[in-house]
This record gives structure tokens, C-alpha cells and sequence, in this order.
């Protein structure tokens, strides 16, 4: 993690703590503020249906003594204002029998009154004077009631605010006490990352005085954390590497030049001109021929012919023929040695011999399959090349009856073996000196379309797989 990602993330987090400190305090501030408006609401509102029962009930008695249509409209006024106070009350409260009880008896006041004024109506004065009487009854009624609620509800918000002083003094002790924290974890994040940052310099520091002493070999500075710092200590480690290789390998082109020198001389000493030795080899082929041998000229004629193209230009242009006719030669030349005991087949389609292809491709495979296929067979062994048009393709196949490989030293060949093994290059017996690791790499350079296979099991025989893609000027 970068250092910039640690600060951030530290900075974040203390910036959040505060940020949810001040929420629940201006959460429990509100809390209550609403909570001392809805009280006072519903105590403005208790105290109001109080006042409106007594107008309602003096605008009857007005009515009673004098009933005139002003005063029973005035009556009706002061009716309605208390019967919109009660619908405010309704909604205003929550559900409850107090609730219920009240509002019955505002009704039942409401009932008196209207009964009053229409025993009025029918100069009923025996019946008016009752409800009237009922009605007074109700309105003393609905005082003491109101006082009574008050005085629940007044002793309920009382606790409810004592409880709240309680959470308030809690959420503030919470408040220092995080603070206080932050202002701890603060020093201890400091002087931990502070510690993290100098320690990791002063191990740089000393390894590198050691390198400007001549040491290389001490031990790479190690670092616990993924930050610009681990980067720059990574660097460093390399860059000595890279130092010490660099020392090495002067220390070693001294030695190779030293040795170079004295190699020269017998290197001189040792040399033979190629064409010395190929007119020699003639000469010998010749004279056998001249003597009666004929097989032993032919068989001359051979290695010469193949130590001619071996040791040739890596780089001239070759086609498949010329392929073809060197693999023959190595083919004379081992059923020379061999005998009965091994035998070549060659197929070959004549339409593409004149396909281009990297000198010394099929030689170094033929050799391969004879020295670790079937040299080691008493009998029995056999090799077949066969060259062939397939599709958009020309097909060359070397097939060997020997003991074969498995499937892990396929993958070594072919190079898909991620382990540190290497594959040798060369064998004892191979004339060019050409492993197949080289004549892969060099088909990829010569056609990236190229395709090289192999399929073998172990004591079942091995079969390559060349393919080639090519165009009409390829083919005769």
C-alpha cells in the first residue's frame, strides 16, 4: 500500500469519526427540540380545549337567559372552534384510553349542550335546566381531567428528559473519550509511521555504504511493507545485482581473454583447411574407387559430401531437395556401419522439393531419432521421412520405431516446461553439433506459420511433425 493510500485512509477514517460524532450530537439535539415542541403543542392544545369548554358553556348560559337568535349564533361559534379543537387533539395525540376517555367526555358536553339548546327551543325549562345542570357538571368535569393529563403527561416528559440528559451526558463522554483516542492513535500513528519510513532509510543507507566499501555480497535490505518505499528498496537490491554481475563478468572476460591468448597458438597449431581436407577425402575416394572398392569410395564420397554441407554457410539458402539429399548421404553412411540391423524409408512427393527451408533442419532430426531412437536396438530399427502436401501446407514427418519419450521431455523440447532443466543441446554421435531446441527456434525465425510437433510414448516410438506453409512458388 502506497504512502499516500496509508495517510488517506487515516485521514479518512479520523475525518469520519468526527463526522458521525457531530451527527449523533446534532441527532440527539433535535431529538430534543422536537420532543419539548410536541409537548408544548399538546399542552397549548389541552389548555386551549379547556378555555373553549368554558366559552362554549358561558355563550349557552347567555343563550338560556336570553334566547335570541345573536346569542345562539355566538353559542354556535364558540361550538364549532371547540369541536375543530377536539378533531386537532385526535390527530395530534396517540391512541390510548386516556386519549378515548377524553374526547368521550368532550362529547358528551358537546351532547348536553345541544340538547340545552333545544329544550330551549321548545320552552322545555325543566329539561334545559337538566342538561343545563349536566353540562356545567361535564365542563368542571373536563377541567379536572385536563389538569390530570397535564399532570401525567408533565411528569412522563420529565423522566423522558432526564433520560435524555443521560444519553446527551453519555453521547458527550463517548465524544471526549473518541477524541481523546484519536488525539492517541495520532501520536502512536506518527511515530510508527515516522519509525517505518527512517528505518527503512537507514538500512538503504548502511547497505550502501557497504557497496561504496566494495562489498556486494551482504545481504539485500528487506522491507515488510508494499509502499514507494519497498519500490526504492527493490531497486536497490537490483541495482546491486546488477552491479555484482557486471563485476563478475569483467572478472571472467579477464579470464577468458587470458585463456584466449593462450589458445591462440594451438588453436593455429590445430587448424586443418576445409578444402584440404575435402580434396584429400576425394583423393582417397579415388584412389578406392581406382583400387576395386567401390563401396568404400561411395561411402567416402559420403562423409565428404556431408562434412561439406555441415560445415557450410548456416545461413544460404537450402529447399527441402537439398535437405533430402544429405539425409540420404547420412543414411548411406549408417547402413554402412549398421547393416541389417536398421533401415530408412523415404517418401517423398516431388511437388515440394523446391520449398525453401533453414539449412540443416532434417539432419539434425534424422541424427537425433537414430543416436537416443534405435541406436541401442539389436535389430529391428527402422526411420522414415516422408515429405508430403497436406491442405495449404507441405508435411514433413520423421518417424523412428525406438524407445521414445515422455510426455515431460516433450515439453522440455518444445520449451513449455516452466522448470529450470535444460535440455542438451547436442549428443554424443551428432556430426552438426545442432540440438533440436535450435532447429525450432531457427523454423520460427525462417516462417512464424511454421508448426513443430511431437508425438511419442515411452518404448512405442517417436514421430515429428513439421509443417510449412507455402505458396504456389514454392512447389514445382
Amino acid at each position: 500500500m502506497k504512502i499516500r493510500t496509508k495517510l488517506l485512509i487515516y485521514f479518512g477514517a479520523v475525518l469520519l469519526l468526527v463526522i458521525v460524532m457531530f451527527f449523533v450530537r446534532e441527532q440527539n439535539t433535535e431529538r430534543i427540540i422536537k420532543l419539548h415542541n410536541e409537548s408544548t403543542d399538546h399542552y397549548l392544545l389541552l389548555n386551549q380545549l379547556t378555555s373553549k369548554t368554558d366559552h362554549t358553556f358561558q355563550s349557552l348560559q347567555i343563550y338560556v337567559h336570553e334566547p335570541i337568535s345573536e346569542n345562539l349564533d355566538y353559542y354556535q361559534v364558540e361550538k364549532q372552534q371547540l369541536i375543530e379543537l377536539q378533531q386537532e387533539y385526535d390527530q395530534l395525540t396517540k391512541q390510548g384510553i386516556e386519549k378515548k376517555n377524553y374526547l368521550n367526555i368532550l362529547e358528551s358536553f358537546l351532547e348536553y349542550s345541544d340538547k340545552t339548546v333545544r329544550a330551549v327551543d321548545n320552552e322545555d325549562v325543566e329539561q334545559y335546566s337538566y342538561t343545563l345542570n349536566e353540562a356545567d357538571i361535564t365542563a368542571d368535569y373536563i377541567h379536572e381531567k385536563t389538569l390530570e393529563l397535564l399532570n401525567e403527561e408533565l411528569t412522563a416528559y420529565q423522566e423522558y428528559i432526564t433520560l435524555e440528559d443521560r444519553r446527551i451526558s453519555f453521547t458527550k463522554n463517548m465524544g471526549t473519550a473518541t477524541f481523546i483516542s484519536i488525539i492517541i492513535l495520532s501520536v502512536l500513528f506518527a511515530v510508527w509511521f515516522s519509525d517505518g519510513i527512517t528505518r527503512t532509510i537507514t538500512k538503504l543507507t548502511n547497505a550502501a555504504k557497504e557497496i561504496s566499501s566494495g562489498n556486494y555480497t551482504g545481504k539485500d535490505v528487506e522491507v515488510s511493507t508494499k509502499d514507494e518505499l519497498w519500490i526504492l528498496t527493490d531497486t536497490f537490491n537490483e541495482m546491486k545485482h546488477n552491479v555484482l554481475e557486471s563485476v563478475n563478468e569483467v572478472k571472467e572476460k579477464a579470464r577468458l581473454a587470458q585463456l584466449l591468448k593462450e589458445m591462440e597458438l594451438r588453436s593455429l597449431q590445430n587448424q586443418i583447411n576445409p578444402h584440404f581436407l575435402f580434396n584429400t577425402l576425394n583423393t582417397i575416394s579415388k584412389t578406392a574407387y581406382i583400387e576395386g572398392a567401390e563401396r568404400t569410395s561411395d561411402l567416402i564420397t559420403s562423409i565428404s559430401s556431408l562434412l561439406r554441407y555441415n560445415i557450410g554457410n548456416m545461413d544460404r539458402d537450402t529447399t527441402i531437395k537439398d535437405e533430402v539429399g544429405i539425409v540420404k548421404e547420412y543414411f548411406f553412411i549408417q547402413e554402412s556401419r549398421f547393416g541389417d540391423r536398421v533401415t530408412f524409408h523415404l517418401t517423398i512427393d516431388e511437388d515440394c522439393m523446391n520449398k525453401p527451408i533453414p539449412c540443416l533442419t532434417l539432419q539434425p532430426i534424422v541424427e537425433n531419432a537414430f543416436v537416443h531412437g534405435i541406436e541401442g536396438m539389436a535389430e529391428g530399427a527402422r526411420i522414415e521421412l516422408d515429405v508430403y502436401q497436406w491442405e495449404h501446407n507441405v508435411c514433413i514427418d520423421i518417424k523412428d520405431n525406438g524407445i521414445g519419450m515422455d510426455k515431460s521431455a516433450i515439453k522440455r523440447i518444445l520449451g513449455k516446461d516452466d522448470s529450470d532443466e535444460q535440455v542438451s543441446a547436442t549428443g554424443s554421435g551428432h556430426s552438426t553439433g545442432i540440438g533440436l531446441k535450435n532447429v525450432i527456434d531457427r523454423l520460427k525465425l525462417f516462417d512464424k506459420d511454421s508448426e513443430f510437433s511431437i508425438e511419442s510414448e515411452p518404448n512405442k516410438g517417436t514421430t515429428i511433425h513439421i509443417r510449412l506453409s507455402w505458396t504456389e512458388g514454392d512447389v514445382n
